[in-house]
C-alpha cells in the first residue's frame, strides 16, 4: 500500500536543481470508472499529482472513445475532455484471474472509484467489504445515479434524467421555452467534484485513523444540492419557483440585456450599484423612484422596470456598455461564443488552454486545470492514455513475468 503523504509542498531533487511533487503525489488511484462523473473526479486528483490507473476491459470500454465527432486520428475529443494524467491497463472482470489483478492492485493502492450500477462490485466479488479486507486502509468510493440506498438505488442515472429529476430543469427556461437542460453534463460534473472532495477528506482522515472508508456520492443528491438559494426559497416560503430564464429569482436587474450588436449580462449586486448605474446609463431619477429604490422594491416591480433599462441599453454596443460599467465598478461581462472565449486573453493568462502530444492524435489541445496551487503547480504529465497503454508495465511491476502477460493476453484477460 502507498503511503499517504503529508499535505504539504514537497521537493525532490533531479540532479538539476528542484522539482516541485504534485500536491497528491504518492496516492494512487484505481479508477473503474467511465464516461464523465468519475474520470472527471480521477483526472483532477491525476492534475494534482496522484497516479492515476485507468481500469477497462480488453480493448477499451470507457463509451466516451466513440462519441463523437469530432474526432482527431480516431481519437474522440469527448474522452480527451476527462482522462488526462492517467495510466490504462486493461483487464476483464469476468475472469478470475482478472479479479485476483484488480485485487493486487487494490492491495497498492490508496483509492478505488467506480461508476457500475448499484451491486455490480458486489457480484465482480470488487466490494467495499472485500476490498477493505484486501487494504484496510483503502478508500472506496462508489458514483451511481442515486445513491447506495433509497428506493430509486437500483435505477441507472444519467444526467440529463437526473437534471429533470433534480428540479434544475424546472427552473431553468423561460414559460415559453418550457424546462431546458444546462448546456453541459452539468450534474456529471458537479458529482465528479463532490468525489474529489469527499475521497480527500477520507485520505485527510485516514491520516488520523490509518483505515479507509466508503465514499457513497450521487448525481441525484448533486443534482438537488446545486439548487442552492433555489431550494431555500422554497423550503422557506413553500412557493415551487418559476422559470426566470436570463434572470435572477432574487436580484434586479441581474440578467442578460440586448444591446446595439449583441447580448451582454448586467449584475447589480446591491443598492449603491443600481443608483451608480442609472447614473451612467443617464437615468438617475430610476434610483430615487421608490418602486425601484430597494433591491426588494425592484424584485417586486421588475416587469415595470427592466423595459426602461433594455431601451437604453440598445443604444450603444456591448464592448461601450463593458468599458463604461468597468470604469463605474458595475460587473457585466458580454455573452461570448466559444471561439471569442479562447480568444479573450484572460483565458490565455491564465492558461486555461494547455497543449500535450498525443501519440496517435499528435498535438491536442486540452482545457486547463482552475487549481492554481502556489506551491505545487498542476502539470499535464500525461496524455489520455490509449486501451490498455501501460497494461504490460503495470502486470511487470506487479511481480507478472513477460511469458505469463503474454498468456494473459492469449486468454483475453487483459
Amino acid at each position: 500500500m502507498c503511503q499517504i503523504p503529508s499535505w504539504h509542498g514537497r521537493w525532490i531533487t533531479n540532479g538539476e536543481g528542484r522539482e516541485l511533487l504534485g500536491a497528491l503525489e504518492g496516492v494512487r488511484v484505481l479508477d473503474l470508472s467511465r464516461v464523465l462523473a468519475g474520470p472527471l473526479c480521477t483526472m483532477i486528483l491525476g492534475d494534482l499529482g496522484a497516479d492515476i490507473i485507468k481500469v477497462e476491459a480488453p480493448g477499451g470500454s470507457d463509451d466516451t472513445r466513440t462519441w463523437g465527432p469530432p474526432f482527431k486520428e480516431g481519437v474522440s475529443a469527448y474522452y480527451l475532455c476527462a482522462n488526462r494524467n492517467k495510466k490504462s491497463i486493461t483487464v476483464n472482470l469476468k475472469t478470475d484471474e482478472g479479479i485476483r489483478i484488480i485485487k493486487k492492485l487494490v492491495r497498492e493502492s490508496d483509492v478505488v472509484v467506480n461508476n457500475f450500477k448499484v451491486g455490480t462490485m458486489e457480484r465482480l466479488g470488487l466490494g467495499y467489504e472485500v476490498l477493505k479486507e484486501v487494504n484496510p486502509g483503502i478508500v472506496y468510493c462508489s458514483i451511481t445515479g442515486f445513491g447506495e440506498s433509497g428506493p430509486y438505488k437500483d435505477l441507472p442515472g444519467y444526467d440529463y434524467i437526473i437534471q429533470a429529476m433534480s428540479g434544475l430543469m424546472s427552473i431553468t427556461g423561460t414559460d415559453e421555452s418550457g424546462p431546458q437542460k444546462v448546456g453541459v453534463a452539468i450534474t456529471d460534473i458537479l458529482t465528479g467534484l463532490y468525489a474529489c472532495i469527499g475521497i480527500q477528506a477520507a485520505l485527510l482522515e485516514k491520516e488520523q485513523s490509518g483505515v479507509g472508508q466508503s465514499v457513497d456520492i450521487s448525481l441525484f443528491d448533486a443534482g438537488i444540492s446545486a439548487l442552492v438559494n433555489i431550494a431555500s426559497n422554497y423550503l422557506m416560503s413553500g412557493k415551487i419557483p418559476q422559470r426566470l430564464g436570463n434572470t435572477h429569482a432574487n436580484i434586479v436587474p441581474y440578467q442578460m440585456f440586448s444591446t446595439a450588436d449583441g447580448e451582454m449580462v448586467i449584475a447589480i449586486g446591491n443598492d449603491r450599484q443600481f443608483a451608480v448605474f442609472c447614473s451612467l446609463i443617464g437615468k438617475e431619477e430610476l434610483a430615487s423612484d421608490p418602486r425601484f429604490q430597494t433591491n426588494a422594491s425592484r424584485v417586486a416591480n421588475r416587469q415595470l422596470l427592466i423595459p426602461i433599462l433594455q431601451e437604453v441599453l440598445a443604444q450603444k454596443a456591448t464592448a461601450d456598455w463593458q468599458q463604461l460599467c468597468h470604469q463605474h465598478g458595475i460587473p457585466c461581462g458580454p455573452i461570448n461564443n466559444l471561439q471569442q472565449l479562447f480568444q479573450d486573453p484572460q483565458v490565455q493568462a491564465r492558461e486555461m488552454v494547455v497543449t500535450s502530444e498525443h501519440p496517435v492524435a499528435g498535438e491536442i489541445k486540452l482545457v486547463g486545470s482552475p487549481l492554481k496551487l502556489s506551491k505545487n503547480p498542476v502539470q499535464v504529465r500525461h496524455h489520455p492514455p490509449s486501451p490498455g497503454e501501460h497494461t504490460a508495465s503495470l502486470l511487470s511491476k506487479l511481480g507478472y513475468t513477460e511469458q505469463e502477460i503474454k498468456s494473459l493476453q492469449a486468454n483475453q484477460t487483459i
